[in-house]
């Protein structure tokens, strides 16, 4: 069985949290809508997802680093 090493789940968490906050960035320079089952999801949301994925990428590198 393979386990997965600290430092390569960190790596992988945090480029998809680094895509994620990617993406609401986009969401919010281009205007571009989001809508759940007929909910329009508003744009101040997509500032908090930012704020939130942004810091849990930035976790994710820094463990990364520290577990050399």
């Amino acid at each position: 069985m393979h386990v997965m090493s600290q430092r390569m789940f960190s790596l992988t968490a945090a480029t998809i949290f680094s895509l994620i906050a990617l993406l609401h960035l986009f969401r919010l320079l281009f205007g571009w809508n989001a809508n759940i089952g007929g909910w329009v999801v508003p744009h101040w949301l997509s500032w908090v997802a930012l704020i939130v994925a942004g810091y849990l990428a930035y976790a994710g590198f820094r463990l990364m680093r520290s577990s050399r």
